[in-house]
């Protein structure tokens, strides 16, 4: 049952970076590692998918190198000797530029995508299931490395790992560093879902992404009675139907600031200013809820 176990992403790790994945390698794992590139003098980076925190058997080595034109070199080492290098001749990072990379455990090679679009299937030389770590290094910034196996969705709807609507405590409520996560899939058929921070009856704090509107409300309501919304948006819609998500919520002294899978959304200046009276999460809509950390 550990192939159905969920594993809380590793959120803004150091890099150089090691992390244990949970259970191993299984077919239909995903593990998507999300980040930003540095204007370095540096031409090269590594992930690692490998066996322990040493380095002497890495099942699958992937290395963009920023040099002859750009290429990406993988390959795969054993017993501390390196195989025969395969290169893909195309450089689709971008220095100074976010990147998100997702490995697809599949049952005769990984299938990599880049930004969304597929860049290369590795084959694999060893057994895929040797590998229970995953490293990072070079000149970049880690938002986050993400852990979900998209063929037991449909499962996970059915018997999802925290029930939806979901509530918590914030232990000792808000204060300036404290910071809250909610991960999670949103429904293929979503209309809306939100996050609520809430002291007692009041919503301190409701996010409200609206797919029939294309857009992310922000508001406050105190007494029954709704604020202002607030709606404008760095960007595009950072929720996709049908896609996974990471919230992250984080407490400063004058308001929230929210990241959505790295990336930041909004500030929100507080308009109930006793934050640690705002002691409780709420989570709703149309979403499988995965993980959540307050």
């Amino acid at each position: 049952m550990a192939f159905y176990s969920y594993q809380a992403p590793y959120l803004s790790p150091i890099v150089p970076f090691s992390g244990v994945i949970q259970g191993g390698l299984k077919e239909g794992l995903q593990i998507t590692v999300q980040g930003t590139l540095l204007n370095s003098s540096e031409n090269r980076f590594v992930v690692n998918l490998q066996t322990g925190i040493s380095e002497n058997d890495i099942p699958f080595h992937f290395n963009p190198r920023f040099e002859n034109g750009g290429y990406v070199v993988c390959n795969t080492k054993q017993k501390g000797c390196w195989g025969p290098e395969e290169r893909k001749m195309q450089m689709p990072f971008q220095k100074g530029m976010p990147f998100e990379i997702c490995f697809l455990v599949q049952r005769s090679d990984f299938k990599v995508t880049v930004n969304k679009s597929l860049f290369v299937q590795y084959s694999h030389r060893v057994p895929y299931h040797l590998v229970d770590t995953i490293s990072v290094t070079g000149p970049l910034y880690l938002s986050y490395i993400n852990f979900q196996n998209p063929g037991i969705l449909p499962m996970m709807y059915l018997n999802p790992v925290y029930p939806v609507p979901f509530f918590t405590t914030i232990p000792g409520g808000l204060y300036p560093s404290k910071s809250i996560t909610v991960s999670g899939t949103v429904l293929p058929s979503a209309k809306s879902f939100h996050i609520n921070l809430r002291s007692g009856s009041d919503i301190a704090f409701h996010l409200n992404p609206r797919f029939d509107e294309n857009t992310v409300v922000r508001n406050t309501q105190i007494g029954s009675s709704w604020g202002l919304e607030e709606r404008s948006l760095p960007c595009k819609m950072p929720f996709n139907k049908g896609q996974s998500f990471l919230v992250w919520i984080t407490c400063e002294g004058s308001c929230l600031k929210v990241l959505v899978n790295g990336e930041h959304l909004c500030e929100y200046a507080h308009r109930l200013r006793n934050l640690q009276d705002i002691n409780g999460l709420e989570v709703a809509g149309d979403i499988q809820l995965s993980h959540v950390q307050t």
